[in-house]
């Protein structure tokens, strides 16, 4: 039986925890704080984030992150994104030495602005070919209610990405495979910018004239990003691109569409965190998407309108007008 490791026992780790052990694999979730490992194991449920939900009795949970890494085939990482680094230097001694790192993160790192694939590599020393990325339209509530879903599991190694494939294939959770693993995290990591920038529209009551620009001009935005770095521009049409993009920017379970929404109604920064119980990966990350846009030249107008809202205070009306009032273009450059 493939044993899996799942580092992460939020609603999406656990989510894949259960797709994992409903996929045959043996699976041990890792997570901080003992009450919730001991209502994984006794009662089946995770009562912080998915208490409405029946997880899988194979399914086990501990505090220790060596009995969880211990023989994994597959050591699956779903922590919040600009945490990987500091937690991922704790966790290397302790992993097998062919694990495969499987990232479900979609940021990109502050200072640094590399992809968590390149944090992985650089914090384990794992060659490309051990590490894969899982994206695609995923909201975790849904998956952990057994809704259909599909997805991409993308690393340079094919073979490896349909061994990974095949552990994570349910009768509802669909995974297809990819080698595009630089197209595949920036979709999944700028998609929360956008989806932060549609939230910010419905919160200001704007129509969906509006919010269908902002998701395509978004996706134009990520597509430049990602050719830039490159990326194959196919993946931007697929799960990890425009389905990805789609889900986060028209659903009320995405956890930055809701920030978004929330800042749009006038909210401050501060007053929207308060209320967030989980990460909203895009409230951090838009500024390392910037700050990568930057470095290789690439203008991204809504991740920056994004930033100039979210971290520096200007009014979503006084950044609607400037983004609308920019110099006309084609529409492809």
């Amino acid at each position: 039986m493939t044993k899996a490791a799942v580092f992460g026992t939020g609603s999406w780790g656990t989510a894949f925890g259960m797709v994992l052990a409903d996929a045959g694999c043996e699976v041990t979730l890792w997570g901080r704080r003992p009450e919730l490992a001991a209502a994984v194991n006794a009662r089946h449920v995770n009562p912080d984030y998915l208490p409405d939900v029946d997880l899988p009795a194979s399914l086990r949970a501990t505090t220790d992150p060596a009995e969880a890494a211990r023989d994994a085939e597959f050591t699956v990482l779903a922590v919040p994104s600009q945490s990987l680094r500091d937690n991922l230097a704790r966790w290397t001694p302790l992993l097998s030495p062919d694990t495969v790192l499987v990232s479900l993160m979609k940021g990109v790192e502050l200072g640094s602005t590399k992809r968590m694939s390149e944090v992985i590599q650089e914090v384990t020393g794992a060659s490309p070919d051990r590490v894969a990325v899982l994206s695609g339209p995923n909201l975790a509530k849904e998956i952990a209610t057994r809704q259909p879903a599909a997805s991409v599991v993308a690393c340079r190694d094919e073979q490896v990405a349909r061994r990974l494939q095949k552990a994570c294939h349910t009768p509802y959770f669909r995974p297809y495979t990819n080698t595009d693993v630089v197209g595949c995290e920036l979709g999944g990591a700028v998609k929360n910018v956008i989806g932060l920038a549609v939230g910010i529209a419905d919160g200001m009551g704007l129509g969906d004239n509006a919010k269908a620009s902002l998701i395509t001009r978004g996706l134009a935005e990520t597509t430049r990003l990602g050719l830039a770095l490159g990326a194959d521009p196919a993946t931007f049409a697929g799960l990890a691109g425009l389905g990805d993009l789609v889900a986060t920017c028209s659903s009320p379970l995405s956890r930055n569409h809701t920030f978004g929404t929330n800042l749009g109604r006038g909210m401050t920064l501060e007053e929207t965190i308060a209320v967030t119980r989980q990460t909203a990966e895009g409230v951090k990350s838009c500024r390392s998407v910037l700050d990568l846009a930057r470095r290789h030249g690439v203008e991204t107008p809504i991740t920056e309108t994004v930033v100039e809202i979210v971290h520096h205070g200007k009014a979503p009306l006084v950044a609607l007008k400037e983004l609308m009032a920019r110099s006309a273009k084609a529409e492809t450059r």
